[in-house]
């Protein structure tokens, strides 16, 4: 029996390959629009995924008992006392902190609203650490707005549609900013590592100045700087307890642990500079 040709018994990998060279020689104009016309094709599904998601946890909490609903009601009444209590508390110091400003003749903070999302898909793997979000250019998003949860920091909007977005997480490797150490406030700069999947999330702090106190065993919290106006100063990024000096024997660094959480995000929040077209 003859053996077909190399080039027949492997002609899908040819094809593939044909595929990626055609698209590496097209116009980067052809490749911004094809890209956009399948990203209109895709949004829809994904949404309606999302939403199917959200309508089966709701038949799901239904078949619950009476006394679990009685239950979780106690639980949610004692949660809203406690945020009430929470929401005054900010409001007092926020009149406070007006009060300073006009006392002190200071510029007031830039300040944020929080556009709340719905995260409709995950891509978590060795090569994407990124979000799909349900809200787009419609809502006020666009491409490099903070996107933050109540444990800190989530990411950075980096593409935006018309109703959705995609979110670069903290963990990866596109995400890069300026931090420095809860209670120091010498900068230095964070960026994400790759993450497998089912492991905890990392990044790692370079250029950390020398002299830094830290005690061994210790653990410190990494916050944002403010710098760059994209998110505020003293927001979580994660915790580190080791630095350690580099290859140039200079400065520091060491690896970052980031919150679990943010493989199992169900909603976050894009900071939407008040103002903002």
């Amino acid at each position: 029996m003859s053996r077909k040709p190399f080039f027949l018994s492997n002609w899908p990998l040819w094809l593939i390959g044909a595929f990626l060279v055609l698209w590496w020689l097209a116009p980067i104009g052809w490749r911004a629009l094809t890209r956009d016309i399948f990203a209109g094709f895709q949004a829809p599904l994904w949404a309606a995924h999302a939403r199917m998601s959200d309508l089966q946890s709701y038949w799901a909490m239904r078949a619950h008992s009476q006394n679990e609903l009685i239950e979780a009601g106690r639980d949610l009444a004692r949660m809203n006392a406690f945020k009430e209590n929470q929401i005054q508390q900010n409001a007092s110091l926020q009149a406070e902190v007006k009060r300073l400003e006009d006392l002190l003749r200071l510029p007031p903070h830039m300040g944020y609203r929080y556009e709340v999302a719905r995260v409709m898909r995950r891509d978590i793997d060795t090569w994407w650490q990124q979000l799909l979000i349900r809200k787009g250019a419609e809502d006020g998003l666009a491409p490099g707005m903070g996107v933050v949860f109540e444990g800190g920091v989530v990411g950075r909007v980096r593409e935006v549609s018309a109703h959705t977005a995609i979110v670069d997480l903290v963990s990866s490797r596109l995400f890069r900013m300026a931090a420095n150490l809860e209670g120091d406030g010498r900068p230095f700069t964070y960026q994400g590592l790759h993450t497998l999947p089912l492991e905890t999330p990392q990044g790692e702090v370079r250029d950390v100045p020398p002299g830094i106190p830290m005690s061994t065993g210790e653990t410190r919290r990494i916050v944002t700087s403010g710098l760059g106006g994209v998110f505020p100063e003293g927001l979580t990024l994660g915790t580190v307890d080791v630095l350690e000096h580099g290859n140039d024997g200079l400065f520091l660094r060491g690896q970052i642990k980031l919150d679990p959480r943010l493989m199992d995000l169900q909603e976050v929040s894009v900071l939407v500079p008040i103002g903002a077209p």
